[in-house]
C-alpha cells in the first residue's frame, strides 16, 4: 500500500529567499534584505507610508535654502547702498490719531539736511537729501514707471551709486535748477529698449531728452544694473537735482512751509563713530524741531547696522517657523511609519511564527522590523532632500539664488532617521512578542 506524505506548507517569500544563523537568526544583512523586499513589494503603499518625511525634509531643505539666499541678497544690497550709512527720515506713525493712516507726515527738511552737512563736515563723507515720487517716463512711444528721484551730488558717494556711462549732474545744476537726470539700467531698456531682447546702450541714452511726468530732462548719465534688491528696484530710479524736483515736483512742510524730502542720507567716515554720529545727529534734530521728549520724535534716525540687525532677527524666526512646520511633517510622517508598520505586523503575522519556530529569537524580529522602519525613513529623507534642491533652485524663476547650508540638510536628514526608530520601535517590539504558536496558527 502506497502512501504520500502530507504536503508541506510553503514559506513566506522573504522568509525562504534570506539565509539563516543557526538557530533561526538572520544578521543585519538578512534583516536588510528582508525589509527592502517588503518596501519595493509595495511601492505605492511604501510611498505614502514616507510621504510625511518627505514633504517634512523636503521642505526644511528648499525653505531654508530660500530663505538663506533671499537674507544674502537683501544684505548685498543693503551693504551695496553705502557703508557706514545714516537715515534721517519721518517716523512712522508721526502727525495723526487716527487708527488707520497712509504713512507718516513729512517731517525732514530741506534745511536739516544744510545743517547736518554743516555741523558734521568733518566727521561724514557726504550728505544727500532724497525726495521721491512715482512718475512716467516716456520716449516717443516707448514709455515706463519710474521713480524720481531728487538729491544733491554726494548722493553719488553717500549711497554708493556711481554711473556706468556718463556723469552725474552738478552742483551748478542744482543751484540753476537744471533739468538734468541720471536714469536706472531698467529705464534705459524700457525706453530704449526693442522689448524683445532688452538690447540698449548706455551711449544710445547719453544726451537724448525724455519726458519725466510732463517736465522734459536731459539724460546725462546711465547707472549700472543693480539687480532687483526688493527694497524698491533701484534700476528703475531716475535722479535728477533736488532743486529742479522741488521746482517741478513740489512737496512742503505742512506746519513750517518748507520744502521737505522723503530722507537724508549721512555716511560717516569712521565706522568706529557711527553710534555716537548717530546720537549727535538725533540731539541736533530734536533741537531744530524743538522736541524735549526723546520718546515723542517726529523723525527717527537709523544705521545700516540697525537694519542689518533687523534682518538677521526676521530671518531667525522665520528659520525658527519653517523648522517646527517641517518637524510637525515629519511627526505626522513618523506616525504614518508606525500605523504601515502594525498592518505590516499583522499581515506577516503567520511568516513571524515561522521565524520562531525554526528558532529566532525576540530581538532577531525585532531588528527585522526596526531595520523596515528606518529604511522606510531613511529612504524617504533621501526622496525629500533630493525634492527640496529641486525645489530650492525652482526659486531662481523669481530672481532668488538659493544658498544651501549643510547644517539644516543633516539636521533634517538625521531627524528623518530617528523618527523611523522611534515610530517604528512599538510595531518591531510588537511583532517580537508574538506567541509562536498563536502565530502558526493565525489566518
Amino acid at each position: 500500500m502506497t502512501t504520500t506524505s502530507p504536503e508541506r506548507a510553503p514559506a513566506a517569500a522573504p522568509l525562504a529567499a534570506t539565509p539563516h544563523r543557526r538557530g533561526g537568526g538572520i544578521g543585519l544583512g538578512g534583516a536588510f534584505t528582508i525589509a527592502w523586499r517588503a518596501i519595493i513589494g509595495t511601492p505605492l503603499r511604501s510611498i505614502l507610508t514616507a510621504l510625511g518625511v518627505i514633504i517634512g525634509v523636503a521642505a526644511v531643505v528648499a525653505l531654508t535654502a530660500i530663505g538663506q539666499g533671499s537674507t544674502a541678497g537683501v544684505t548685498r544690497n543693503l551693504e551695496s547702498l553705502g557703508t557706514n550709512l545714516l537715515t534721517v527720515g519721518s517716523a512712522r506713525g508721526f502727525g495723526g490719531g487716527s487708527l488707520v493712516r497712509a504713512g507718516p507726515r513729512q517731517s525732514v527738511t530741506v534745511k536739516d539736511a544744510e545743517a547736518l552737512a554743516t555741523t558734521f563736515a568733518s566727521r561724514i563723507v557726504g550728505v544727500a537729501p532724497a525726495a521721491q515720487s512715482s512718475v512716467q517716463a516716456k520716449l516717443g512711444s516707448n514709455n515706463t514707471q519710474a521713480t524720481i528721484v531728487g538729491t544733491w551730488p554726494a548722493y553719488e558717494s553717500v549711497r554708493n551709486s556711481p554711473v556706468a556711462t556718463g556723469d552725474y549732474f552738478t552742483q551748478a545744476d542744482v543751484d540753476g535748477k537744471k533739468r538734468t537726470a541720471v536714469i536706472g539700467h531698467q529705464v534705459l531698456l524700457d525706453l530704449w529698449g526693442d522689448g524683445t531682447d532688452g538690447s540698449a546702450t548706455d551711449d544710445q541714452a547719453i544726451g537724448q531728452r525724455i519726458r519725466l511726468g510732463s517736465v522734459n530732462f536731459t539724460v546725462v548719465g546711465v547707472l549700472p544694473d543693480k539687480g532687483n534688491s526688493g527694497f524698491g528696484n533701484a534700476n528703475s530710479q531716475v535722479l535728477v537735482p533736488l532743486s529742479t524736483y522741488l521746482q517741478r515736483f513740489s512737496r512742503t512742510n505742512a506746519s513750517s512751509g518748507e520744502p521737505t524730502v522723503n530722507n537724508v542720507y549721512m555716511q560717516a567716515t569712521d565706522a568706529k563713530d557711527l553710534k555716537q554720529l548717530q546720537s549727535d545727529v538725533t540731539d541736533l534734530m530734536m533741537v531744530r524741531h524743538k522736541l524735549t521728549d526723546p520718546t515723542s520724535l517726529d523723525f527717527q534716525v537709523q544705521n545700516q547696522a540697525d537694519s542689518l540687525a533687523s534682518l538677521s532677527a526676521i530671518t531667525n524666526t522665520l528659520t525658527i517657523l519653517v523648522g517646527a512646520i517641517a518637524g510637525i511633517s515629519l511627526l505626522v510622517g513618523g506616525i504614518g511609519i508606525m500605523n504601515i508598520m502594525l498592518v505590516s505586523v499583522t499581515e506577516r503575522t503567520r511568516e513571524i511564527g515561522v521565524r520562531k519556530a525554526l528558532g529566532a529569537k525576540p530581538r532577531d524580529i525585532l531588528t527585522q522590523f526596526l531595520v523596515e522602519a528606518s529604511l522606510l525613513s531613511v529612504s524617504g529623507g533621501v526622496i525629500g532632500m533630493v525634492l527640496g534642491v529641486a525645489a530650492a533652485f525652482g526659486g531662481r524663476g523669481f530672481g532668488i539664488t538659493p544658498v544651501f547650508s549643510p547644517t539644516p540638510m543633516i539636521v533634517a536628514f538625521v531627524f528623518s532617521a530617528l523618527v523611523g526608530v522611534f515610530f517604528g520601535y512599538y510595531p518591531a517590539a510588537r511583532a517580537a512578542r508574538l506567541d509562536p504558536v498563536d502565530s502558526l496558527r493565525y489566518e
